[in-house]
């Protein structure tokens, strides 16, 4: 990306920063993001989900429906998203409206996923208190053999949500600090762009 020329549109440059770190592998996934929501009492929390899709609409990832973030979710679909990968200094932060994409999507994506997750996906009610592992791996092992040599339905507690590309940062380090910088902001499905101090 040409910091001194942007492009009108961050999603070119995201896809290609995504490919390069991609390429880095074994280092660090590089489609983990950090997700940030704010509960209904206005409590913030963060944890690390996975990219399974990104388009000009938005970044995917997949969740229980019943979880602590998908509850945050419910109550302020403000959420953000961020990229690191350390070894490019570069990092992506979005900043968007979470909603759940279709039901059709996520079946398709949950008929790719390994056996053990599709079951681990109906056995852990999320977030919620379990006695012991034992529990919980007794749930797969049950399921496992309920569905064996069947294809494992996904559950309708589990499936997407997508993060709408609100306001996307493109940030690039360099030594001393002196960071390039840029901000896209969407309205309408159009892009305006600043550059910002470092």
């Amino acid at each position: 990306m040409n910091f001194n020329s942007p492009p009108n549109s961050p999603v070119q440059s995201m896809q290609e920063w995504f490919d390069e770190a991609h390429e880095l592998r074994p280092t660090p996934n590089p489609l983990a993001t950090t997700l940030s929501t704010v509960s209904a009492d206005g409590i913030p929390s963060s944890r690390m989900v996975l990219l399974k899709g990104f388009n000009e609409h938005g970044a995917v990832f997949y969740t229980n429906y019943e979880s602590e973030k998908a509850n945050d979710m419910k109550e302020n679909d403000a959420v953000s998203l961020l990229f690191h990968w350390d070894d490019l200094q570069r990092q992506v932060r979005i900043q968007g409206r979470a909603e759940k994409i279709s039901a059709e999507e996520s079946d398709t994506y949950f008929a790719s996923r390994a056996k053990l997750s599709q079951a681990g996906a109906w056995a852990s009610a999320q977030s919620q208190p379990l006695k012991n592992r034992a529990v919980l791996m007794a749930k797969v092992t049950a399921l496992t053999a309920k569905w064996i040599g069947r294809n494992i339905p996904r559950p309708e507690h589990w499936g997407g949500f997508r993060v709408s590309l609100d306001t996307v940062e493109l940030w690039q380090g360099h030594d001393g600090r002196l960071h390039d910088r840029i901000r896209y902001t969407c309205t309408d499905g159009s892009w305006d762009w600043v550059r910002l101090q470092p």
